[in-house]
């Protein structure tokens, strides 16, 4: 029995031997959960050689698949077994209303929800997820990234900064996500191909900005890697995620000082009565920044940019999932309104996958 076998069959055991939904819902975390056993698997899956990749993938997926139809299947069991036993015992006033219980009630926040799908995609495109410290020192955030002492383009930046250390060095609220691009470049050799999704802050609050939001990084390091590779990922992405069967996207020429050539995308889309649809009408609207790494950050990190060369791109989490879902208004985000989150959130099982649909 291989291994993928013996903890599938441990799962379905625990997932059996579950006497009640608090219970049931300690395994689902244990398996599914960020630090779970079979999300440990799916991470793997970034790591593989396309051909370990496609004996593993269908593995490793069927048995997500496997553990979530067996927690659906014992949730309803438990659920019909908790309701015969109350209409056996209890007497029901049938003039009050029935409250939802807390598992029926809970919301998963959309800005977790489009974590997860954005993760589901790019694991399917065989990227690993790559993570880093929220504060940051000054070099990792700013100078290997081509931001020169007194350069104009830190002003782009509104950064939170921690007083200063006795040498006069200070720590920061990391300003975007790139600096775990280069905690990875430092300690992993290419090929690279990872995203890194979290946390970032800028001193900046309106409708469409907050002090706290979301980042998602792209990052490929490669010897033939190219812009072509670049569009053909931003593509994919835009139609797994926004679910169309087509999208068209334009490049505009841009500037950031990490990328030489950079790049502005945008995507198709049709505004009509307050919402926006894409893949279809004559509108277009900014999604993401990108381009080619540029080769003073490839040599800051101890790569030779005259062998590899590498892409990278990177978005607003928060910004996306409001186009996806229809969110007016970006600091609801953040304000911990159960009324908001109700109306706007995810039940707890339902994850996303390519297969089973992103947001069904």
């Amino acid at each position: 029995m291989s291994e993928i076998e013996q903890l599938q069959q441990s799962i379905l055991t625990d997932i059996a031997a579950a006497s009640d939904e608090a219970a049931l819902e300690t395994v689902r975390v244990a398996a599914l959960g960020k630090n779970g056993s079979v999300s440990a698997l799916l991470k793997t899956l970034g790591t593989m050689t396309p051909d370990e990749r496609k004996v593993q993938g269908p593995l490793i997926n069927g048995l997500k698949d496997a553990v979530n139809a067996a927690l659906l299947a014992r949730r309803d069991a438990l659920k019909n077994a908790a309701l015969d036993q109350r209409l056996n015992t209890e007497s029901v006033d049938v003039t009050l209303p029935l409250r939802e219980s807390p598992s029926e009630a809970g919301r998963i926040h959309p800005i977790s929800q489009v974590i997860d799908e954005l993760t589901a995609i790019f694991a399917d495109m065989g990227f690993a997820v790559a993570e880093g410290p929220d504060v940051e020192t000054d070099d990792y955030n700013f100078t290997k990234l081509n931001f020169p002492e007194g350069h104009p383009a830190r002003e782009m930046h509104d950064t939170f900064y921690f007083n200063p250390k006795p040498d006069g060095s200070r720590l920061l609220l990391r300003t975007h996500t790139s600096p775990v691009q280069v905690r990875t470049m430092l300690s992993q050799k290419p090929p690279i191909r990872v995203i890194c999704p979290g946390r970032t802050y800028r001193s900046d609050s309106d409708q469409t900005h907050t002090p706290m939001f979301h980042q998602v990084e792209g990052l490929v390091i490669d010897k033939g890697s190219h812009l072509g590779h670049l569009k053909w990922i931003l593509a994919e992405f835009c139609k797994a995620f926004f679910e169309v069967d087509s999208v068209k996207m334009r490049f505009r020429p841009s500037f950031f000082p990490f990328t030489e050539p950079s790049l502005e995308v945008d995507i198709q889309c049709k505004r009509d009565k307050n919402e926006i649809r894409f893949g279809e009408g004559e509108d277009w609207l900014e999604i993401l920044g990108c381009g080619m790494v540029h080769p003073n950050v490839l040599r800051n990190c101890g790569i030779d940019p005259d062998e590899y060369q590498g892409f990278a791109w990177g978005m607003g989490i928060d910004r996306i999932a409001m186009l996806k879902y229809g969110m007016p208004d970006l600091r609801p985000f953040f304000e911990a309104d159960m009324r908001w989150l109700s109306h706007y959130g995810f039940r707890p099982l339902d994850f996303p996958t390519l297969a089973g649909g992103l947001s069904s």
